[in-house]
Parts: structure tokens; C-alpha cells; sequence
């Protein structure tokens, strides 16, 4: 399986920046609200009952893809992975009000259909003729980065040309576990064999591979020793020489399985505050790609138990 991919585009829409180093590294003070309209960013029909993570998944999309240079191939080539923890929240608190306070019979059509997750890729996939697969992901904090690793493995096996992939998160409702901590915004990145981007004379923002794993949260106390080894292992894997210098950032909470993350990392990683979803550690790999830095391991961890890491690399050092 070819893991040789290439990021050649990046879209980012959050409520402070839509560059990607702004919005991973810069100040995060959000412009007054509402900070997003539909209408400005994709059109005035056709998007204004769509719930506000595809919203932002289509904006920032656009961007990736226009970025990228719209790269051609088939309809039947084209893949998309998307990874999301809290796109439906919203939608499911107001389908059980409805249903509780007046009724099934009073659904609204436009937007009961995205009770199912699957349809935040498939939107996507629609809109943008994406036929080779569309896969959308809801792992607990890692979903964004298992949606490169997923995707990734399957333009490796054949199934699609080049690939969509990123997350998407909209607020939590208040009162909701992790209110205080929601994400709202999505990151799209296209990513591209390398010798496809050399065919079309595209430089590229560099290399982006992901491995997940998995830690029992029973298992987190005195794991520090195994993850460092196996943490090291896989960015081996992904194609970082050993006892090459290297940047990292750890997306994490305050979870044992974090922190025995955090300690098998040391006191050299950068540690970034996750949210309460999946869009904070490909936000962090979307900044360092478009900032040029690297190689860069954005490693994150979940309470439940599930872990990612991914290495970018900048396009001098593929």
C-alpha cells in the first residue's frame, strides 16, 4: 500500500481565522456573531436549512480544493473521508424536542435526514461528485485524523484517485457534557499521490500520514514507558528517520489515557488544549503544513481510550 501522499490544497473555516497558521497558532478571539453565513460563503439557495457543521464542511471544502487547483480525474476516482464527534448533536436535540413536544408528523424534512452521521460525507460526496467512497468517522477525539489514515489506505488500495479529507464540528447545545469546550469549524485537506502532483507541477504543502491505536483507560497508569516506545514506532512508520529533530504537538485533555500520552511525549512536546471534538489536532496539521514546518507529529489522545498520531512533513524533506 502506497502511503506517499501529498497535502496540495487546505481549507480552513473557524470562528477567528481561515488561514490555517492564524487559526492553529494565533490568537482565538472569534469576530462578533454570527461569525458564518451561509449565504456569503456558498450561495444564496440551497444551503439554509443544512445543519451548520455540513456548512462549514462545504466552505472549507471550497477552499481546499481551489487551493489545491482542482485537481481532474473521474468522477469514480475521487474519494472523501470526514471525521466529526458533535455534527449531529444539535440536530438530535431538535428532532427529540419536536418529537416529544409536537410530534414526528412535524419533522422538518430538510433536516431529519442528517439523524443519520452518514450523511455529513455523503452531503460532501454530492457536492462535489465525489464517487470513488465517502466515508464519514465519530472515534472520540481522533476521527479527524483516523479520516486521513482511512482515506489515505484506501487511494493506496486503488479505490480513488486522490482524497478530501478533514473534520468538522458545530457547538454543543448549552447545558450539553462539554458545552464549555465545543469546536465549531471544519478543515478540509486534498491530498494526492506525489508523482500525480509532480505530473500536474504542483509543489505541494508536503507529506501527511496517520496511524490510530488504541489504550484501555484501565491500562493508562504505568503505560508511559510502552507508548513512548510504540509512539516512536509509528512515526518510524510514517516515515521519520530515527533521531530525526522533530516537532511535537500533543492535542490533549485532562484523562489518564492523556496523560499517560503527555508523559510518554516529555517535557519537548508543545501542548495544545483539546475540544471537546475531533477538529483541533487537524487544525494543528493544517498549520504546520501551511506554515512550512516540519517534520511535525501531531499526537492526540481520548478519554475512551483512542489515540492518533500523524507526522507532516514539508514537501523538501519528502
Amino acid at each position: 500500500m502506497s502511503t506517499d501522499l501529498m497535502v496540495s490544497g487546505i481549507g480552513v473555516v473557524t470562528p477567528w481565522s481561515d488561514r490555517a497558521g492564524e487559526a492553529a497558532h494565533g490568537p482565538r478571539e472569534a469576530g462578533p456573531e454570527p461569525w458564518f453565513d451561509h449565504r456569503e460563503r456558498l450561495g444564496p439557495r440551497g444551503y439554509k436549512y443544512l445543519p451548520s457543521a455540513t456548512q462549514y464542511l462545504l466552505a472549507a471544502t471550497r477552499q481546499a480544493l481551489a487551493d489545491a487547483g482542482e485537481p481532474e480525474q473521474q468522477e469514480e476516482r475521487r474519494g472523501a473521508a470526514v471525521g466529526t464527534n458533535s455534527a449531529a448533536v444539535a440536530v438530535h436535540t431538535a428532532i427529540d424536542a419536536t418529537v416529544v413536544a409536537e410530534g414526528a408528523r412535524m419533522l422538518n424534512p430538510a433536516t431529519a435526514p442528517y439523524f443519520s452521521i452518514n450523511l455529513f460525507g455523503s452531503r460532501l460526496a454530492t457536492e462535489h461528485a465525489l464517487k470513488g467512497f465517502n466515508l464519514t468517522l465519530t472515534s472520540p477525539r481522533v476521527a479527524g485524523l483516523e479520516a486521513i489514515e482511512a482515506g489515505s489506505r484506501a487511494v493506496g488500495l486503488g479505490r480513488a484517485s486522490w482524497l478530501l479529507a478533514g473534520a468538522t464540528e458545530e457547538a454543543l447545545p448549552e447545558g450539553d457534557p462539554g458545552a464549555r469546550t465545543s469546536e465549531r469549524g471544519a478543515v478540509a485537506l486534498v491530498l494526492e499521490p506525489a508523482d500525480r502532483l509532480r505530473a500536474r507541477g504542483v509543489r505541494g504543502y508536503g507529506r501527511c500520514a496517520a496511524r490510530s491505536l488504541f489504550l484501555p483507560p484501565r491500562a493508562a497508569a504505568g503505560a508511559a514507558d510502552r507508548l513512548r516506545g510504540r509512539i516512536a514506532a509509528l512515526l518510524t512508520e510514517l516515515g521519520l528517520p530515527e533521531g530525526r529533530p522533530h516537532r511535537t504537538v500533543a492535542v490533549v485533555d485532562d484523562s489518564p489515557v492523556a496523560a499517560a500520552v503527555s508523559a510518554a511525549l516529555g517535557t519537548g512536546a508543545t501542548r495544545v488544549e483539546a475540544g471537546a471534538g475531533s477538529l483541533e489536532p487537524v487544525l494543528q496539521v493544517a498549520g504546520a503544513l501551511a506554515e512550512g514546518e516540519g517534520p511535525v507529529a501531531v499526537v492526540t489522545a481520548a478519554g475512551e481510550g483512542n489515540l492518533a498520531v500523524v507526522l507532516a512533513t514539508p514537501p523538501e524533506r519528502t
